[in-house]
């Protein structure tokens, strides 16, 4: 536990490594704001660390940051101990400190200001005391005053707020360099803001997916709301951090402030449950459910932009110690094919289920590949690095890596199914998780198949963008989905 990163901004859940792909690219460095950094010596690289026994969480709660332990007497916290500390921090009435409020918008916004202003006013005294305190910590907690969650009266504006407060909240009550961001809002929802470097998706999905067992059918709670057990007023207090802001830190602070703002209201973000059908019903069209989405994905984005794009597939590679991910490049010339078939209205259902069956196979093909370290783009990776090292200029590589992923897709795999009956509590299902678009003119597509008959997808891109919108490409999706499943004889929800 304990792991913190002091890199970009980056991915929040399920995002893929890079600099700053919660909102696509970088912003433009600030200007004047930090010029009076100029002189100082350069910023130390940023470092992943590792801290192998942290005994306390920080938590953020109206500007203000709380230590507070996880042990007593030797012990763990047990869950209404740690229910009375949180409720201490929401009695607590003091005000934040100036500059407090907004501070953790340094981890949100440029690198470079971050660096020199924590090398500037974090190396000493009660400042460094606080940020080793926050960076030690086992993770970083957000008690959220907004109230956020699935509203039956508005499910698409609801989730698209959802998901956008995980995803980036108001970029100065999330700790962006923490491993995670634990998020409870005020009506009681959760949810989790990840980093990307130090973890792929499935370890936070698994971890999510015991949280989410755990906490009600296990712990369980009291007919008035607490958690079960007594309060203990032997425990201290959560600790008030201190920290000593002067003018010229709070300006960075502000600059950073409004950098990631930039970036965080130019996502545009959908995210909706597909509940026509599910892998129960894939399944019986012989196919992989995986490809049938992929498949659907490529024929939702040529509907969608009238064109086909580069595409990444996350595929994992943790059949190998310490194995991340390997790219699938599913946009193949058998999915182009199927999909020109699909549009084409000359084409026959035999024709198309034919070379659905086609590009369905080379997927698979693909995927298996991936996952055995027969990918190419780690190699290729791994040939840029060497190059840049040696000083060799390569056309081969800056052709090859040059094109964008204009479509960035992820599945989140659901890896713990025998916690609880889905089907008997669908209201414990997470929606599962998101990232932002990879391409400034691209999308960024999540999905989740929860239990037989449930697809939940998470469609980014940016406002900016005049050619991208993420609420018509979902509808473009489950247009692609209903015309495929159709091609086998199935209607939507179907006991065929």
């Amino acid at each position: 536990m304990g792991r913190l990163l002091r890199r970009g901004l980056l991915s929040r859940v399920g995002r893929r490594r890079g600099r700053s792909q919660t909102a696509g690219a970088t912003s433009s460095p600030p200007s004047n704001p930090c010029s009076w950094f100029l002189s100082r010596p350069a910023p130390a690289p940023d470092t992943i660390q590792h801290v192998r026994d942290s005994k306390h969480i920080v938590v953020f709660h109206k500007g203000r940051y709380f230590k507070v332990w996880l042990y007593h007497d030797g012990r763990l916290l047990r869950p209404r101990e740690i229910e009375q500390q949180m409720q201490r921090i929401l009695d607590d009435p003091s005000e934040p400190q100036a500059g407090e409020a907004k501070l953790a918008a340094l981890t949100a916004g440029e690198r470079v200001p971050w660096a020199r202003c924590r090398q500037a006013y974090f190396g000493r005294g009660k400042n460094k005391q606080s940020l080793d305190a926050v960076e030690k910590a086992a993770f970083f907690v957000t008690l959220d005053e907004t109230e956020q969650g699935y509203k039956e009266e508005d499910p698409v504006t609801s989730m698209d707020s959802y998901a956008k407060s995980l995803l980036h909240g108001r970029c100065f009550d999330r700790w962006f360099d923490k491993s995670f961001t634990f998020i409870i809002f005020k009506n009681g929802k959760m949810g989790l803001n990840a980093e990307h470097s130090w973890a792929d998706a499935p370890i936070i999905g698994h971890l999510w997916e015991y949280v989410m067992a755990t906490d009600s059918f296990q712990l369980g709670y009291l007919e008035d709301g607490h958690c079960k057990g007594d309060t203990n007023p032997n425990i201290p207090y959560p600790t008030r951090l201190q920290w000593d802001l002067p003018e010229e830190c709070q300006e960075v602070i502000e600059t950073s402030l409004t950098s990631a703002n930039r970036l965080a209201d130019d996502i545009d973000f959908h995210s909706f449950p597909f509940t026509a059908f599910g892998k129960a019903l894939i399944k019986k069209c012989r196919t992989s459910p995986d490809a049938f989405v992929q498949l659907a994905l490529q024929l939702a984005h040529y509907k969608d932009m009238g064109k086909f794009c580069l595409t990444y597939e996350a595929s994992m590679t943790r059949l190998y110690r310490e194995g991340r991910t390997e790219t699938v490049r599913s946009c193949t010339a058998e999915s182009c094919d199927f999909v020109l078939a699909m549009e084409d209205p000359t084409q026959t259902v035999e024709q198309r289920l034919r070379l659905f069956k086609i590009a369905s196979e080379k997927h698979q093909h693909l995927y298996r590949l991936a996952m055995t370290g027969s990918g190419i783009d780690r190699h290729l990776f791994c040939l840029y690095v060497v190059s840049k090292y040696l000083a060799v200029e390569s056309p081969f590589l800056k052709e090859v890596l040059s094109e964008p992923w204009r479509l960035s897709t992820s599945q989140t795999p659901q890896q713990q199914v025998e916690l609880f009956h889905l089907d008997k509590n669908p209201e414990y299902v997470s929606s599962g998780g998101g990232f932002g678009p990879v391409a400034d003119d691209g999308y960024g597509v999540s999905y989740v198949l929860v239990g037989d008959n449930l697809i939940n997808f998470h469609v980014s891109s940016k406002f900016s963008c005049p050619e991208t919108d993420s609420h018509r490409f979902g509808k473009h999706l489950r247009e692609a989905l209903t015309d495929m499943i159709t091609l086998f004889g199935f209607k939507s929800n179907s006991k065929k």
